[in-house]
């Protein structure tokens, strides 16, 4: 149990991108919120952002349209999650084609607002790297 708190603590620890995924937090200071809201599903306010880390004061829409590449994250994090929904259906739960079809809409309608905030955090991430304080 010892040896996965280690591994645990050592990839989701301060000053990795997966910390800044996991916990929402600017990529750069890893201390200010990158969304203004915690999770909810309102659709208003699902992906409003600061628009600058309240910490060290990085502008997230770094240029005009910034955050339309994360649709390609997104596409990607839904067909995984599609192709791995469809597995469990059919192989393990032995499900027909329109249940499988029909728990894949359900699972997209209800996990849509986690793909959204994942996907822009997941983007900006890719852009920036963190810096400790000087």
């Amino acid at each position: 149990m010892q040896k996965y708190t280690n591994l645990y603590s050592i990839m989701f620890k301060k000053g990795t991108k997966l910390y800044s995924i996991v916990n929402a937090k600017c990529p750069r200071c890893h201390e200010g919120e990158f969304f203004k809201y915690k999770f909810t599903y309102n659709p208003n306010k699902v992906t409003k952002l600061h628009d600058n880390c309240p910490k060290c004061n990085l502008k997230y829409m770094m240029e005009p349209s910034f955050f339309y590449g994360a649709m390609y994250v997104n596409y990607g994090i839904i067909v995984a999650l599609f192709v791995a929904i469809f597995i469990i259906c059919k192989v393990i739960l032995d499900l027909t084609i329109i249940q499988s079809f029909a728990t894949i809409i359900v699972a997209s309608l209800v996990l849509a607002p986690v793909n959204l905030r994942l996907s822009r955090i997941i983007w900006i991430n890719m852009f920036v790297s963190y810096q400790k304080k000087q």
